[in-house]
């Protein structure tokens, strides 16, 4: 029994690097905010980050917004696919044209190789 309770507690904690317990009444506002964004579309860390941070966004404090999104269990390759198919729905992307707009700063803030990931899986490459 002891063995199972273990397990359990250890198959908790690799599934929320954060316990919501442990995050205070912003961090926990912001994770809603969150969940309610990448249910819409996708969204890299930086990005939903700086969504949740900017005065022109929701209005959190950087560290709330970081907190928040950390504390979430998120495939950024999966969210990097959803974007760059996204963008493909618009219009035309080159391969390279699609990577540099899910990583440019200015862009989705994905990192190269999530942008990669993404750009090859939604077919541009």
């Amino acid at each position: 029994m002891k063995f199972l309770k273990t397990a359990m507690v250890a198959a908790l904690f690799a599934a929320a690097p954060t316990w919501a317990g442990d995050l205070t009444g912003p961090q926990n506002n912001a994770v809603r905010s969150a969940k309610q964004y990448l249910s819409i579309q996708g969204f890299s860390r930086k990005g939903l980050i700086q969504q949740l941070s900017s005065d022109a966004g929701d209005g959190y404090k950087v560290a709330d917004a970081t907190a928040a999104v950390d504390s979430l269990n998120v495939d950024w390759n999966r969210e990097a696919v959803r974007s760059a198919k996204q963008y493909l729905s618009i219009q035309g992307f080159s391969c390279k044209g699609l990577i540099n707009q899910l990583s440019s700063s200015a862009g989705d803030g994905y990192t190269a190789s999530q942008a990669t990931y993404g750009a090859k899986q939604a077919g541009a490459c």
